[in-house]
């Protein structure tokens, strides 16, 4: 892989983050102007905006005929954030877990992610596929905006606290014309930096001697998630622990709903699914969403050693990848590890931790 490839795979990583920043802050700031409450802002566009990145990456993948990155970046996203982003925010600080997340949230990431496997199931997202995701994805949006006219003064004062004293006020004077300025600076920086990312992906696939889908589980799926991972670290160290844990959860229903769909609709045939896909990452990514339940439930916390957990089955994860990439020996029984050994023992900790009434969760308190 030459020099010019490589600078333009980090420049592309570079402008995606970059775009993104400037569409959620010109976004955020004509929507206030409309009158929309601080609260819609956050659950629609901020959190729309950090899944930027995987939405220009896969879509610009759809076009350029690279079905695996674009399928691979949406289902390496939402399990590194489940795994990866969740865990290294609960070993910062235990995160608080709010009753919406378990109540609505969780089921409805379990469900999509298992809608998703059942699509894939015939090796194709079609665009009947990709219009079923895209009307859930307007569903979830429109119910967020109708609950959210609902919440109650402490919950709106709540959110603005934790964005800034004011925060609609100071965004509503801003000006017009730099706000969208900022919406048309983001949007350009984000389909130039897909292209370059996605090119320059294609080519380091390639010098490795991997599959563009390995690249785009990991490498693109990691680079794409770095806003979520901004945005819950921060969170977390401000103490606003539940805008780490709905931020993690909200990216990954927006990516399965938002971004395959729309991926699915623009790309000419639909997005062919691998075989590894359906058996392997698509099953991961539900367990992982399936797992969020019993950990939320362990006293409504995510404790630090629930975090080294989630942190120890990406490592698991991106292990099974590496040795799945090519012909090794050592593949079969590192997977009748993980299938014999460790799920069912994660399972019984969780159970007992959920049974106990959350004792293990309060093991390790916050500071």
């Amino acid at each position: 892989m030459d020099a010019v490839t490589l600078a333009l795979f980090a420049l592309g990583l570079v402008l995606l983050i970059a775009g993104a920043e400037a569409l959620v802050r010109g976004a955020s700031s004509i929507a206030a102007m409309a009158g929309i409450s601080p609260l819609v802002i956050g659950l629609t566009v901020v959190a729309i905006g950090t899944s930027a990145p995987e939405l220009a990456v896969s879509i610009q993948s759809g076009i350029a005929g690279q079905p695996d990155l674009a399928v691979g970046n949406v289902v390496g996203s939402n399990i590194f954030n489940v795994l990866f982003i969740l865990g290294i925010s609960a070993l910062v600080a235990p995160l608080v877990v709010s009753q919406q997340l378990v109540r609505l949230d969780v089921p409805i990431m379990i469900g999509v992610s298992a809608l998703l496997l059942a699509m894939a199931l015939d090796g194709r997202i079609d665009r009947l596929d990709g219009a079923i995701l895209g009307a859930g994805f307007l569903a979830y949006t429109g119910f967020l905006i109708r609950q959210s006219r609902g919440e109650s003064a402490a919950v709106k004062a709540e959110y603005e606290e934790a964005f800034g004293e004011d925060a609609g006020l100071a965004i509503a004077r801003a000006p017009l014309p730099l706000q969208i300025g900022l919406v048309i600076a983001g949007l350009a920086m984000l389909i130039l930096g897909s292209r370059w990312l996605v090119n320059g992906a294609v080519t380091l696939a390639r010098a490795l001697g991997v599959s563009e889908l390995v690249i785009g589980l990991t490498i693109v799926a990691i680079g794409t998630s770095l806003p979520e991972i901004a945005t819950s670290i921060m969170a977390t160290i401000r103490g606003e622990r539940d805008i780490a844990v709905g931020n993690v959860v909200g990216s990954c229903i927006f990516n399965i709903l938002g971004v395959v769909g729309i991926s699915s609709l623009v790309s000419p045939d639909g997005l062919p699914v691998q075989r590894d896909l359906v058996a392997i990452d698509i099953p991961a990514a539900l367990l992982a969403a399936f797992a969020c339940l019993p950990i939320f439930l362990s006293g409504m916390i995510v404790a630090r050693w629930q975090g080294a957990l989630l942190l120890g089955w990406y490592a698991a994860y991106t292990g099974l990848l590496i040795l799945n990439s090519g012909s090794n020996g050592v593949l079969p029984a590192y997977r009748s590890v993980l299938i014999v050994v460790l799920l069912p023992v994660t399972a019984l900790v969780l159970a007992v931790a959920v049974a106990r009434g959350g004792r293990l969760a309060r093991v390790t308190p916050g500071p």
